[in-house]
């Protein structure tokens, strides 16, 4: 059973490129007789809002986007998260990182693995972590890309990419998961967990056989099919697609304030027409 989803955040009003992402996953779940799952991803709680959440319901219906209930909404499962957590921590994958941004940013740019913004790091001596912690000293629990690597030492890892990578990846794509950043957040005090854990473990819990998005999250497919490994994991077939843009040949982005479908449905278009515009007819 074809099974996949979109799992936005409710941090802000849908645009064009969410748009176009919900009606792909949603037209190739309906077009082989699978399954569309809607996600919601609220695990920043500094960010989300209920009121993003309820404008998602209403524009996705307004689309003529259906899609399964009871909806996930991944506040109400952090214990499943944590749990993974400390699956990797007693595999001894993690530790704790207490730089600033500051401080990860010059251990990025003197790092010796070709990328100036790959960071590998490890654990604080005994002592000085214990202090750093009876201190109340911030910190986020890293994945350590050098202790997961010895684990899978001989293991060659790779995705199925069905549609296209921003590099014109396709087929059977080998692993690289230093391309998000090198040792990757996966929870942290403000935050709580972090995006690449959730998402391999909702993946995993929801039974998803095919990840359709947008090329801009392609890298995170990387470390995503690592962590899966690690965990013992399914592995979905990965289909990326390309990004809309805007006049000015930007993608459509919240930060970039791009019009909202909220904003289009009041001036008068119409979802047929939304629709057509991005070659959904």
């Amino acid at each position: 059973m074809f099974v996949t989803r979109f799992a936005p955040s409710p941090t802000g009003y849908l645009h064009r490129g969410h748009a176009f992402s919900a009606l792909t996953a949603f037209e190739a779940a309906r077009a082989v007789g699978g399954r569309f799952i809607l996600r919601i991803e609220d695990i920043d709680v500094t960010r989300s809002r209920r009121e993003f959440e309820d404008a998602i319901y209403e524009d996705l219906d307004w689309l003529g986007i259906a899609w399964e209930s009871p909806v996930r909404r991944q506040s109400e499962h952090l214990d499943d998260y944590q749990a993974a957590l400390a699956a990797l921590t007693a595999d001894h994958l993690t530790y704790r990182c207490f730089r600033t941004r500051k401080e990860l940013a010059q251990a990025a740019a003197s790092a010796p693995h070709g990328r100036a913004e790959t960071f590998r790091g490890g654990p604080l001596p005994p002592l000085e972590e214990t202090e750093r912690l009876a201190a109340g000293s911030p910190f986020a629990w890293r994945l350590s890309l050098d202790a997961a690597e010895q684990a899978l030492a001989g293991r060659p890892l790779s995705f199925v990419e069905e549609g296209e990578g921003p590099g014109g990846e396709h087929g059977t794509v080998a692993i690289d998961p230093g391309l998000a950043g090198g040792d990757v957040v996966l929870a942290r005090k403000d935050v709580g967990v972090a995006y690449h854990l959730a998402v391999v473990v909702d993946d995993a819990l929801q039974g998803v056989t095919h990840v359709i998005r947008g090329q801009d999250l392609f890298e995170a497919a990387h470390v995503q099919r690592l962590l899966q490994a690690l965990l013992d994991l399914p592995t979905p077939i990965y289909r990326h697609h390309r990004l809309l843009t805007g006049p000015d040949g930007k993608r459509f982005a919240k930060r970039d304030h791009a019009e909202t479908l909220r904003d289009l449905r009041a001036r008068g278009v119409s979802p047929g027409e939304l629709r057509a515009e991005m070659g959904f007819d």
